[in-house]
């Protein structure tokens, strides 16, 4: 039984309850916009998926009384090393950033997720839950939302806020343009003894692949990695193996908390608006996972998408924020293939370049890019 019955219409009707879906309903329930979110799942996942949280992001949480909770959750880092096996060959810093969260928040999206809940039932909302979305067909007055029981309900207005696969974006008919990587990336969470320590995120290359790891709360760190054919779920074997090849000596695991295998796609949806129908977050950006970016720019989609339902200007939602995607798109797929390069050439060059460049501007540069600070 649902626990939440559905009401006959709404003004504007969420579909996914994800980090976007859920920023988008805190920016229309603070301003008093009627709406109703809907999610296919029976209550919020709780794998851990992205656990990047930017300084742009906070700076959005913020402004919808939900930053305080999450910071509270999580581990400041202000550091992301790019490493060779186990050699530094540069250090891109956070905490000179001009913003009042100078670090990156590490933080599983789960607790984002609760903390944005918490603060939506705070303002007098929640999710419907488990309501899955079939058809969304627009005519000149509105939408109507079909669910899988067959169950309507009737909105002014729908946001595809429900993931790459998403039904809204479907039924809009808009396009979803780019690639997927041939490989596929290897996600864990682990307990390990870790050389380089939980102070920085650290970007390691190797002939094989990168792997990210990222300190996470309770002493956990977060293992990302990109793998030629990798098992469904890797065990504690498997990823050790993967860290001793990619970062020699530098890793002991003794503990595996959650794992995965997923493909990553790199694509930017066509329009973010058809008629009445509207994107945002992995509706209408997906990218590779290395800059810890996806998530981020997903809640400010939803942010800035509420703020052009409450002022009026939802003309301007889709020159605001598709760049964006169309940036972190493009910078994520140079990272990862500056990464993944199994030119001998290309890697020396890199690897020789690297370390000059730390002594540029280069560094802080990059910086404010992953902290998504330019798209203020």
């Amino acid at each position: 039984m649902n626990a939440t019955p559905l009401p006959a219409r709404t003004e504007v009707a969420v579909v996914g309850a994800g980090p976007a879906g859920l920023a988008l309903a805190v920016t229309l329930a603070s301003a008093g916009i009627d709406f109703v979110v809907l999610d296919k799942l029976a209550e919020g996942a709780n794998t851990s998926r992205a656990a990047v949280v930017h300084a742009r992001t906070l700076e959005v949480l913020d402004e919808l009384g939900a930053s305080a909770e999450l910071i509270a959750r999580g581990v400041k880092v202000t550091r992301f090393a790019v490493r060779d096996g186990a050699r530094r060959l540069l250090t891109v810093p956070f905490d000179k950033l001009p913003t009042p969260h100078p670090y990156t928040l590490m933080v599983p999206q789960y607790e984002t997720e609760s903390v944005l809940l918490d603060r939506l039932r705070a303002l007098g909302g929640d999710v419907h839950r488990p309501y899955e979305v079939a058809s969304v067909v627009q005519d000149e007055e509105g939408v109507t939302l079909t669910m899988t029981t067959g169950e309507t309900l009737r909105a002014a207005y729908a946001v595809g806020a429900d993931g790459m696969h998403s039904t809204v974006r479907e039924g809009a008919g808009i396009g979803f343009t780019g690639n997927a990587y041939a490989e596929s990336f290897v996600l864990a969470d682990v307990v390990m003894d870790w050389v380089p320590g939980p102070d920085e995120v650290s970007l390691t290359f190797g002939t094989l692949g990168l792997a990210v790891v990222a300190p996470l709360p309770g002493g956990h760190y977060r293992v990302v990695a990109t793998v030629d054919d990798a098992p469904a779920a890797p065990d504690l074997a498997f990823v050790q193996k993967l860290l001793d090849e990619r970062a020699p000596g530098q890793a002991k695991v003794t503990g595996m908390a959650w794992s995965s295998r997923f493909r990553v796609h790199h694509r930017v949806a066509d329009h973010y608006r058809a008629g009445r129908l509207l994107l945002a977050g992995d509706a209408a950006h997906v990218h590779s996972p290395a800059g810890g970016q996806g998530m981020n720019t997903g809640i400010q989609d939803g942010y800035a998408l509420g703020q052009a339902f409450v002022t009026g200007r939802l003309d301007g939602y889709e020159a605001q924020r598709r760049p964006v995607a169309q940036r972190v798109v493009a910078f994520t797929h140079r990272m990862t293939r500056v990464a993944t390069t199994r030119s001998s050439v290309a890697r020396g060059v890199r690897n020789l370049a690297l370390p000059l460049l730390g002594h540029t501007p280069m560094p802080r540069k990059l910086a404010t890019e992953l902290a998504e600070l330019n798209y203020r």
